[in-house]
């Protein structure tokens, strides 16, 4: 951390403006606004949170379990994110690498990841080549993205925070045509899973195929893309986007999982591994109305997600394990729980069926710079949500402020009604320079 608060400290040093010069002696050079070969930039965030903890949820239960903690919990939080890029000839480099601070009562943690770290060469003026590690951005959902098969999955709390890529190999060919068919793009992917090289994304000792084909069709835009290679089982997947007018946009995606492979419960609390064929898919809009309120709505459908019943299964299986553990001491049951919490069952969106709606209003009562939103998800597969309201600011140069609350209602053996918080507000101030 003390090189890279040094790092920081120079980057911002260079950026300040010179004030050597005075009025008298300026100059005017075409070479100072020549676009420099170089960009560097990065992102200070500081962000303390506030947790209302349910201590009758599963999830604190599974977590908490030996070492209770009162009604509230706090944490601070920062976060420090650089990046750069440097192009010359046909070539271009860029860098991104974020760390991550947190610390609560019981200590700190400094987590330093490359996010993204990849070489480009525009081999012609139709194709360019990538080779590194990168984020794919495939598909046109705002909170899911039930087609991009080789990102990791974003937060639908907050879809919009940069994401760690992964290794891999990349093409881009394009091409322009007049008529109804203006573009088609073809993207092929080489994806390594080895030890050491994307090992947390499937099984290892695979090299992975997938690609994309691109087509703007009666200013439509449509993806088809596919993955193979053996670390996950097949898929394939489509997706669209259109404006039906200037203030109001479409989109939607489907994907066709084959031979799934998913963990579960059956009735008598013991897991087993099924495969089967699933579907996932995502109908959405956005709208921006005449006074500036953008309102999204998308409805996600995951096949391959748990059901109630087999939700259900694994909260009695927390209760059965955190009772023995109260009994007895033993943590068996806990233990095993745990391992079924990081195969999927307490990953965001781990059901089936949930709607998204987003509201935000750009300066409203013409307050400069000032933006509330609201954003509810809701399972409904059960009926709980998330509701979260937001206001960001933005009247300082570079500074961001927001001000986020997330509270949550659920019956219990609900998704939500099973989380270990019932609330949780936070602050957050971030500085880009």
């Amino acid at each position: 951390m003390k090189h890279l608060g040094i790092a920081v400290l120079l980057m911002v040093f260079y950026m300040l403006p010179d004030r050597s010069w005075s009025e008298d002696n300026y100059t005017f050079d075409l070479d100072e606004i020549e676009k420099k070969p170089y960009q560097v930039a990065g992102y200070v965030e500081a962000r303390p949170v506030l947790y209302g903890l349910d201590d009758d949820a599963a999830l604190y239960r599974l977590r908490f379990y030996d070492d209770p903690q009162g009604h509230t919990r706090w944490q601070i939080n920062g976060r420090v994110r650089l990046e750069g890029s440097y192009e010359k000839s046909i070539y271009r480099m860029f860098a991104r690498l974020n760390t991550d601070l947190a610390y609560d009562d019981a200590g700190g943690e400094e987590r330093t990841t490359v996010y993204e770290a990849y070489l480009s060469a525009k081999a012609a003026t139709s194709v360019k080549i990538d080779a590194g590690k990168k984020t794919l951005k495939w598909g046109k959902g705002y909170a899911w993205n039930p087609v991009a098969f080789m990102d990791r999955p974003k937060d639908p709390e907050d879809p919009e925070l940069a994401m760690e890529g992964y290794v891999m190999a990349t093409a881009d060919w394009i091409r322009s045509f007049d008529g109804p068919l203006t573009t088609v793009a073809f993207t092929p992917v080489l994806f390594p899973v080895y030890d050491h090289v994307n090992d947390d994304f499937g099984e290892t000792e695979k090299i992975n195929w997938a690609g994309r084909l691109y087509f703007l069709l009666y200013d439509t835009d449509l993806d088809v893309m596919f993955m193979t290679g053996g670390s996950r089982p097949d898929r394939y997947g489509v997706d669209f986007s259109r404006n039906l007018t200037t203030n109001f946009e479409i989109h939607g995606e489907y994907a066709w999982l084959p031979n799934t492979r998913k963990l579960v419960l059956d009735a008598g609390g013991t897991p087993r591994r099924t495969r089967e064929d699933a579907h996932a898919f995502l109908v959405g809009l956005r709208y921006l109305t005449g006074f500036d309120l953008t309102t999204i709505v998308e409805f996600y459908h995951n096949g391959a997600g748990f059901d109630r019943e087999e939700m259900k299964a694994f909260y009695d299986l927390v209760d059965r394990g955190y009772a023995s553990y109260q009994d007895t001491g033993n943590a068996s049951g806990l233990a095993q729980a745990l391992q079924l919490a990081g195969s999927g069952y307490a990953r965001p969106s781990a059901m089936r069926n949930y709607l998204y709606v987003r509201m935000s209003q750009k300066e409203p009562f013409d307050i400069l710079y000032l933006t509330p939103a609201l954003t509810c998800i809701i399972n409904t597969d059960d009926g709980s949500l998330s509701l979260t309201p937001e206001l960001f600011y933005t009247g300082i140069t570079n500074l961001e402020l927001r001000l986020r609350a997330s509270l949550i209602a659920g019956d219990g053996r609900s998704e939500f009604g099973e989380k270990q918080n019932d609330y949780r507000f936070e602050v957050r101030a971030g500085y880009y320079f």
